[in-house]
């Protein structure tokens, strides 16, 4: 998959498509034809990095409500004839989900598009998992046959089907075609269920991997094939070797870690740096600068998980140095570090921010480590990378450290956070926005009886206006 284009923070393209609350309120002041444009646009073109992680549908459902947009475009998407050549989840996914919620909000034609696509669409299960949550028991019944008949009845078909029910994210249409009264449907059905049930005890009885009757050797073997096939199996293998590993084996795991071959060491570093081993720490600088770039970052991960006074005391030795093990030593620090690692943290984010990181992964820890420690001077730092990051699950992170070391924080972000798209970073808008301002107690409001919008957030609304306006 190809990384997403995000146009500038400063643009109204570039606010969507981060899901900045800015970019709804640039958007409702904005031209109508211009904000649809650039609403349509993200809609149809996933602006997000990890659609797993990040959240967009409901901060897009919520614009076209507001803009009273309709949903034409949408509809072009999905039935474009890219839809039969790409029957991937991704090129579609959002738009489902912003139509799933505009259901939900009560608009009929999200629904009845919805419906069709489900019965047409090449990404229909997605579809139909949208329905499962918002479409009556009739609308439901209505696409047993063409949902079936995707399905052929032969052998080949039958399967796809089994796969198909056991693979369902909601189950509730299946169930309710189970029970149908046209038998024919209800009869397929059935057995589609039990398919799907008998193959899913099979693949357990049939899972490859360690048996109880390996030793060491068997599990940093099956760690080395894996690493071979490209399939990295030094996670599980290290929990294996937890199990099965006996004192006197530490000498075999203490070599693979020094200079076995890649997946057996990956394993054997991953195995060591969890027990807290005493070599551990130099097996893993010794990884780290060797040539193998998956060993490295294999042990660099490893390092950054370990949870031992030695382990953070080498990472205050290593900070400051100018490769991967000494980022990985400010990560560590900002994670398990102390008030007087403070200026070590800093270095680290001022670090990679400067160096142009922007992987989430990487800024994350060190986000959270300078809202943990409390580092006031981070907040320039931090503002830069909440107004230019693409990721909404980082600028949440973002948000969260502002709220413990901006003074502006309240009056300045946490007010646009009210309108994000992540309900994690709404929440603690509503804890921290200044209700001086005429928008933030209006948003609140509309918040609290948002049918849509997650407990959590309405629980921080309730209790904010609960504090602020006792009754009488």
């Amino acid at each position: 998959m190809f990384e997403p284009v995000i146009a500038p923070s400063g643009t109204l393209l570039g606010l969507l498509q981060r899901g900045r609350g800015d970019g709804t309120l640039h958007a409702l002041t904005a031209p109508r034809e211009q904000a649809l444009a650039a609403l349509n646009h993200c809609v149809r073109h996933d602006p997000r990095r990890d659609w797993q992680v990040e959240n967009r549908s409901l901060y897009y459902a919520r614009l076209y409500l507001d803009l009273d947009g309709g949903l034409e475009e949408i509809e072009q998407h999905l039935f474009d004839a890219e839809d039969l050549l790409d029957e991937g989840e991704v090129r579609t996914g959002l738009a489902l989900s912003v139509l799933g919620h505009l259901a939900s909000y009560g608009r009929r034609d999200a629904l009845l598009l919805l419906r069709r696509y489900a019965a047409s669409g090449s990404n229909w299960a997605w579809a139909l998992d949208e329905l499962a949550l918002r479409d009556d028991d009739e609308g439901l019944r209505a696409l047993a046959g063409p949902v079936l008949d995707r399905f052929p009845t032969d052998a080949e078909g039958n399967a796809s089907l089994a796969a198909a029910v056991g693979e369902a994210f909601e189950p509730r249409p299946w169930r309710l075609w189970a029970d149908d009264p046209r038998p024919a449907i209800a009869t397929r059905v059935r057995a589609a269920q039990e398919q799907a049930s008998f193959d899913r005890w099979q693949r357990q009885l049939r899972a490859p991997g360690p048996r109880p009757s390996w030793g060491v050797a068997a599990v940093l073997d099956w760690a080395e094939r894996g690493a071979r096939r490209g399939v990295a199996l030094h996670e599980p293998a290290a929990r294996c070797l937890v199990a099965v590993a006996q004192p006197d084996d530490r000498g075999t795991i203490v070599e693979a870690a020094r200079s076995g071959p890649d997946g057996a060491r990956c394993a054997a570093l991953r195995y060591l740096a969890g027990t807290h081993d005493p070599l551990a720490l130099d097996l893993i600088e010794q990884a780290a600068a060797g040539p193998c770039g998956t060993v490295a970052d294999v042990a660099l991960s490893a390092f950054e998980r370990m949870r031992s006074t030695a382990a953070v005391q080498r990472a205050r030795r290593w900070a400051g140095r100018p490769d991967a093990l000494g980022a990985a030593a400010g990560r560590m620090l900002a994670c398990r570090g102390g008030a007087g690692d403070r200026d070590l943290v800093l270095g680290a984010l001022r670090a990679a921010v400067r160096g142009g990181e922007h992987d989430p992964a990487v800024l994350s820890p060190l986000v959270d480590g300078a809202g943990r420690l409390g580092i006031e001077c981070a907040a320039p730092v931090l503002r830069h990378v909440y107004r230019e990051t693409a990721s909404s699950h980082l600028r949440g992170r973002t948000a969260r450290a502002l709220a413990a070391t901006d003074v502006s924080f309240a009056t300045g972000f946490a007010v646009e956070c009210l309108w994000d798209c992540e309900e994690s970073t709404r929440e603690v808008a509503a804890r921290y926005a200044e209700t001086g301002d005429a928008r933030v107690v209006e948003r609140l409001r509309r918040l609290a009886a948002d049918p849509v919008e997650v407990d959590d957030v309405q629980l921080a609304v309730r209790s904010r206006i609960g504090a602020e306006h006792p009754p009488t």
